[in-house]
């Protein structure tokens, strides 16, 4: 079960909402602009298939489903995000691009709709994710990372770069779900997601998780420091995070805080990006034994 101090959650409607629809507005703008025939950065997938996916259509309403497990007290689901994905993006091979414009443009509704909403009381409840437990309007936030990296996913297919308001709220919603995810494990410590243009931090510890905004200079402690597409993609598993610290793309600092919360990526399946992660944290236990040039050991 949630409690105790929940992050983003706690900040309220009145921060998450504008969040979560300016998101939504940056990535219907960069749909809008893609070739949904043309093909993505994901293997074997068009934009057509990724924009189909983060849709509202008649048999799958995802806010729905949220809102139908936090009042009914579920918070498993049965089957894994893949698995719906799959059934998904095949019965709607054939949609036009009006179609699928309009299943995204409903889905943003659709959250408009819930924030306006009287039920306030809903926003706090444990419901389920392909994360497991989350509070809805956690849920409602993490919705805007995957927005965020299918925007970059969109860029073969003739989307514009994302605008940073997009990258930004993108990372929030990581911050916030690794903080739930490291208290949930009874994990204390935190990390920052530090990017030029700004970023975010998480704490846990056994009173729940806090996230806050970052300015332009990096905080002292644990943080992953990189453009902000580039801690997205390292974040998804779309980037070889070793060959980007190499290169000197992505830095780590306090790479013992970091370890710390190594045990996320291997008790959470359905983690983004995880089996990359879980390589790369593999691989950085070894190197901070060794040392690394640009891989500061503090």
């Amino acid at each position: 079960m949630l409690g105790g101090v929940q992050g983003m959650t706690d900040a309220g409607r009145e921060v998450v909402a504008p969040m979560v629809l300016g998101a939504w507005d940056a990535f219907l703008a960069l749909a809008e602009a893609s070739d949904l025939q043309a093909a993505s950065r994901l293997p074997g997938w068009r934009a057509h298939e990724v924009c189909v996916h983060l849709g509202t259509w008649p048999e799958h309403d995802a806010l729905a489903a949220v809102v139908a497990d936090a009042r009914a007290g579920r918070t498993q689901r049965p089957a894994t995000a893949d698995e719906v994905n799959d059934v998904l993006t095949r019965a709607h091979r054939e949609a036009s691009a009006g179609e699928v414009l309009a299943a995204l443009h409903r889905a943003r509704a659709n959250a408009a709709s819930y924030f306006d909403s009287a039920d306030l009381d809903l926003d706090a409840l444990p419901t389920a994710s392909v994360l497991g437990p989350l509070p809805v309007l956690g849920v409602l936030l993490a919705g805007t990372y995957e927005l965020a990296v299918h925007a970059l996913d969109l860029q073969p297919a003739g989307a514009p770069p994302p605008p940073d308001d997009l990258l930004l709220t993108g990372l929030a919603a990581l911050a916030d779900i690794t903080g739930a995810l490291a208290a949930r494990l009874g994990l204390h410590g935190g990390a920052a997601l530090h990017a030029p243009t700004g970023g975010w931090a998480f704490a846990a510890d056994d009173g729940g998780w806090t996230v806050r905004r970052l300015g332009l200079e990096r905080p002292h402690g644990a943080a992953v420091e990189a453009e902000a597409a580039s801690l997205l993609d390292f974040s998804a598993g779309r980037i070889n995070p070793m060959a980007a610290i190499t290169r000197g793309h992505l830095r780590v600092h306090d790479l013992r805080g970091l370890m710390r919360l190594a045990p996320i990526v291997e008790s959470v399946p359905d983690l983004p990006g995880g089996p990359a992660l879980r390589v790369t944290a593999r691989t950085l236990a070894g190197l901070s034994r060794v040392g690394l040039p640009g891989l500061p050991r503090r």
